[in-house]
């Protein structure tokens, strides 16, 4: 039986899983609130949406990409927390921290002034086009609070902890609805009416919020330090070829959104609407399954340092159950509330309907979608980013790209992007629960 510190209870699970489920949507909550009150707004309110859903995809794959390290610290540090061993490593979050956002502004140095050319490959044009450019220029200088935040969140993790990055997500969410209704619609006679940029602004002021209370917690909560001690930590070279494999992983998982975007893109204005609502309620699943995720993440890692391979099997065992009803429960809810769900982001009848005619698919990948990811968090807790690596670029390139370009050729539009990331998302769960078994159950047996 596990001692109380590898207790893998449903009880203790959801200790872990809740909160960083709460703190898990606060990303696409900042992109659902822009686009349900860009959405709305009286003027170019289509091309508005269809704007913010192209930026969004931009920067959610730059997020993923240097968000990384959240995976990698919180690997690392649960390890040793496993390991009773964390002074080890106590400054080696501040050192990545410091790399990651450093990287975060040559990223904005880079792209700023090339925004236009960016969109434009999003097959972006005319008044989408302007728009895009308008909301990016203003919410790229966001990204660098987001890394951080995202960044000390992975030490939270990794030291077993979900419950304060929870508190600042609620913080950061609750202030970036609020900054949108006054900033996009404006007070009268105080504030006027931005639209599309007053979105940007809520989110970047929001970000920083987030970024203030997390260097707080962090500080006052952990014994984890934000100076900058050198030298590098030892483990910084383990650190940064984790990072290494989950950008070129990452790359691949961005290589998906950006042909999903850019070919909803190519169908039309009413098209990227439709899809930029789907995607974005597909981003909310995805995150409320992360909480799973996370307490995979934060637990393996612990009991791959403690050596309790019997426990990270039935751990592992507990997670596919738990996946599958949660994932099940989703596509339910949002069955139940299918028609309401599109008239919060908008009411334009084209849009509604090609919404209407795709959310089903979004629906009921839902428990494929929790067995995916549940096993990415598992993997990453075990520091095993190689195999990740190796399986989505198998999935990518080798079943979604050639499925999208044969039922877009079959003229399925919408339907050949989901049913496209359907298959795509198959393919990345099942070879990792298969993978997981051939390695652990051995282990678990032996131990």
């Amino acid at each position: 039986m596990p001692d109380k510190k590898t207790d893998i209870s449903l009880k203790h699970i959801n200790r872990l899983a809740i909160p960083a489920l709460i703190s898990g949507i606060s990303e696409p909550i900042l992109s659902l609130t822009d686009a349900a009150i860009v959405g709305n707004i009286n003027l170019n309110a289509t091309e508005s949406l269809a704007a913010v859903g192209i930026v969004t995809t931009f920067l959610s794959m730059l997020i993923w990409v240097l968000g990384q390290t959240r995976s990698a610290i919180s690997s690392i540090v649960s390890q040793y927390v496993g390991a009773n061993q964390l002074d080890k490593i106590k400054n080696l979050p501040a050192q990545a921290i410091f790399i990651i956002t450093s990287l975060s502004v040559l990223i904005i140095i880079s792209t700023f002034p090339f925004a236009k050319s960016i969109f434009k490959l999003y097959n972006a044009s005319d008044l989408i086009l302007e728009y895009s450019v308008d909301y990016y220029k203003i919410r790229v200088f966001g990204f660098p609070f987001t890394l951080f935040t995202i960044a000390v969140f992975g030490a939270f993790r990794g030291l077993q902890n979900t419950y304060y990055p929870m508190l600042i997500a609620i913080i950061g969410a609750s202030a970036n609805i609020v900054l949108d209704f006054i900033l996009v619609y404006g007070i009268t006679g105080v504030i006027p009416a931005m639209n599309i940029k007053g979105a940007a602004y809520a989110s970047v002021i929001a970000q920083l919020i987030m970024a203030a209370f997390s260097t707080y917690y962090l500080l006052k909560k952990t014994p984890i330090p934000l100076k900058i001690s050198f030298p590098f930590n030892k483990e910084i070279n383990r650190f940064a070829l984790m990072i290494l494999n989950l950008f070129v992983r990452t790359i691949a998982l961005n290589v998906t959104l950006y042909y999903a975007s850019a070919f909803a893109t190519s169908y039309g204005a009413a098209y990227i609407a439709a899809y930029t609502i789907a995607i974005n309620l597909w981003f909310l699943g995805a995150f409320i399954v992360d909480g799973y995720s996370s307490a995979g993440n934060i637990l393996s890692g612990k009991l791959l340092g403690a050596k309790q391979y019997k426990t990270l099997v039935l751990l592992s065992n507990r997670l596919i159950k738990y996946g599958i009803i949660i994932g099940i429960i989703i596509a339910v809810l949002g069955g139940l509330l299918y028609y309401p769900l599109g008239t919060i982001f908008t009411n334009d009848p084209e849009v509604l309907k090609k919404f209407y005619s795709i959310f089903w698919i979004v629906l009921a990948m839902q428990p494929l979608c929790a067995l995916a990811f549940i096993f990415d968090g598992i993997f990453k807790g075990l520091g095993r980013m190689k195999v990740l690596r190796n399986i989505l670029l198998i999935a990518t390139f080798l079943v979604f790209v050639p499925i999208l370009f044969w039922l877009d050729y079959l003229d399925y539009k919408l339907y050949a992007i989901f049913i496209a990331l359907t298959l795509w998302i198959i393919a990345r769960g099942f070879p990792l629960i298969i993978k997981f078994r051939k390695i652990f159950i051995p282990l678990s047996q032996n131990s």
